[in-house]
């Protein structure tokens, strides 16, 4: 099965979005900066409101299989995927274990990996409640 076409519309939107995350998430950095073997507080923040913001996404879509077709493109793709940051996360993590910090590298990822799950599953549901379905 072919994939729909795209148009240049959505493309643009998406980039935007992508734009606007990435630069939030590049504020955060500058706002909450560390060092290489330092506890990466800021990556930790931006992974985990975005796991909320997905699930907010998620949450609202589910009972509205007819939303403008832009929505989750451009703000699940655009605006989260560039506020969200895996490279980073993972670089935060060598550095971590670089530096001899085991303990603070496993918490980080420990972290990282249950309370994004736990704030993706929390901002679905504060999603269904906000926004019941049709």
């Amino acid at each position: 099965m072919a994939a729909p076409p795209v148009s240049a519309r959505l493309l643009v939107a998406v980039a935007a979005g992508g734009m606007a995350g990435s630069l939030g998430r590049y504020a955060v950095s500058l706002a909450l900066p560390h060092g290489p073997a330092a506890f990466p507080w800021s990556t930790l923040m931006v992974n985990l409101s975005g796991a909320f913001g997905i699930g907010l996404l998620v949450g609202y879509l589910v009972d509205r299989p007819g939303a403008h077709p832009f929505v989750r493109p451009v703000l699940g793709v655009g605006v989260l995927g560039g506020w969200t940051t895996f490279s980073a996360l993972a670089i935060d993590a060598i550095r971590l274990a670089e530096g001899s910090a085991i303990t603070a590298l496993l918490g980080y990822l420990a972290a990282t990996f249950l309370l994004g799950t736990l704030a993706v599953a929390a901002g679905t549901r504060a999603a269904q409640r906000m926004w019941p379905g049709p």
